[in-house]
């Protein structure tokens, strides 16, 4: 009797163990990315740049090449590397703070200039590494070490929704948000991967996903809790779905 292999572990990871909080998204997402950059055969001609914030030891899960940036400046790294070797597949894995805060400028002139690389942003509405700190993308009334009372929309504004801003730039090729809150949701997370991996290499310009994930650490919430506080307030004011596809 023969046995026959349904589901294995990916070669796009490393066998070490991971860093992340228990509910943390990350190693779902870090997953998803290995998978499709080995389906696609892309493995050997891979190369990230994961900044400053959780995600800050990348390097140590991905079985592609890996470069780290300053806080904010994957997207200009990404492209300096794009564009010496614009066969290669390369990547930037960045947060919220990190990309919709200090690193604002780099990921909208990236987009705007149509560099193609593809940016995987994991939107979990706070700050993770430094402290739980208010991010743009922290929800109205949410609170933080930085707004113990809450976001205040008239002192603060309102979050930023990276994924529709991005997808006006003419340089955007693919632009999609998606979620891992759900079996569903990770499914269509990866078709999502796949798709903006196929739109650099196609080289239609610059791709990105937003991902929604959790925070349980710095939401002061169970993992069980944290999977219903993104489904109950964070799918209504980042709602899921495709906005830009060349």
């Amino acid at each position: 009797m023969t046995e026959k292999v349904l589901f294995g572990r990916t070669k796009g990871l490393l066998d070490v163990e991971m860093h992340y909080c228990p509910g943390c998204g990350h190693g779902i997402v870090h997953r998803l990315i290995a998978e499709v950059l080995e389906e696609m055969d892309l493995l050997p001609v891979s190369a990230g740049v994961s900044p400053v914030g959780c995600a800050v030891f990348a390097y140590k899960y991905f079985a592609c090449d890996m470069f780290e940036a300053a806080h904010g400046r994957a997207p200009a790294v990404a492209t300096g590397i794009k564009r010496v070797h614009p066969d290669h597949c390369v990547f930037t894995y960045q947060g919220d703070g990190d990309l919709a805060s200090i690193g604002t400028a780099e990921i909208v002139h990236a987009a705007h200039r149509g560099e193609k690389i593809t940016t995987i942003f994991i939107n979990n509405a706070i700050y993770g590494m430094t402290g739980g700190q208010m991010a743009p993308t922290t929800l109205v009334g949410q609170k933080t070490t930085t707004c113990q009372t809450g976001r205040d929309r008239d002192h603060c504004g309102a979050p930023i929704r990276v994924a529709e801003m991005l997808a006006t730039l003419e340089g955007a090729a693919y632009i999609e948000r998606t979620a891992v809150n759900s079996n569903a949701n990770i499914i269509r997370t990866k078709k999502a991967i796949r798709k903006a991996f196929e739109a650099q290499m196609a080289r239609k310009g610059f791709s990105l996903v937003e991902i929604l994930s959790t925070c349980p650490t710095n939401w002061g919430k169970s993992p069980v809790e944290s999977m219903q506080w993104l489904e109950s307030d964070m799918l209504p004011y980042y709602p899921l779905g495709v906005f830009k596809e060349v």
